[in-house]
């Protein structure tokens, strides 16, 4: 078990935003958090990473609490959104500067690199652009391979397939399919998009108004079912 989360709650003046009694994570499981807008998933995400505080309760990762150590950062990695980036260094200096942080050389950032041509599709290396100048979508890509730079074994991302057209959405789900097959890698997904979190994820967690509402393990029915519960 890589995650555990007892008797969580926060709140925002006077409106709880996550509320959950218990929740666990096993190792090499691929987690799909879904929700309509003001479930609670990004609050719950900022806790997982100790960026915001529980008002109440603990995460626990590999038995440790998260707000009490920082071992956990040794073996996490996330996006989130555009603010993990720094948007004024150009794609190859980012991700020069995050291979400096887990002892990879500049020609070791490249190789790394060599394996994202295809989900980069010409538009993120070699063009003299700044971060801050890329689409949403482009700024998505940096982010999602240079949080992969550490091989993780655990990975939280935030609405991954958002502002991606739809060939490279096609890309980051084989790819992180791939990943959990071959490096036993623990991912947490969340996501508006039904039919790619249920195509990529083994189990669905989902959310209301803080709540875990159903957990699921994914099975042929498993989309149908979320359809029903969102369209009534």
């Amino acid at each position: 078990m890589i995650l555990e989360i007892n008797n969580l709650k926060k709140t925002y003046a006077d409106r709880t935003v996550v509320d959950i009694e218990y929740l666990f994570v096993n190792d090499g499981e691929t987690i799909g958090v879904v929700g309509n807008n003001g479930a609670g998933k990004t609050t719950l995400f900022r806790m997982l990473l100790d960026l915001i505080r529980p008002d109440t309760g603990e995460i626990l990762s590999k038995q440790q609490n998260v707000a009490a150590n920082d071992q956990w950062k040794n073996y996490t990695a996330s996006y989130l959104d555009e603010g993990f980036l720094i948007d004024y260094l150009t794609p190859e200096e980012y991700f020069i500067f995050i291979g400096s942080l887990h002892q990879m050389t500049k020609t070791d950032v490249k190789v790394y690199l060599h394996q994202y041509e295809e989900f980069f599709n010409g538009e993120i290396l070699d063009n003299g652009k700044y971060i801050r100048d890329f689409s949403k979508g482009n700024q998505n890509k940096v982010g999602i391979s240079a949080a992969l730079m550490q091989q993780p074994e655990l990975l939280i991302l935030d609405e991954p397939f958002a502002n991606l057209d739809p060939t490279t959405q096609i890309r980051l789900k084989t790819y992180l399919k791939s990943l959990t097959g071959s490096h036993k890698l623990t991912t947490l997904i969340s996501s508006h998009d039904l039919n790619h979190v249920t195509d990529v994820c083994s189990r669905i967690i989902l959310f209301e108004k803080g709540k875990i509402i159903k957990d699921l393990l994914t099975d042929k029915n498993t989309l149908n079912e979320l359809e029903t519960y969102f369209s009534g």
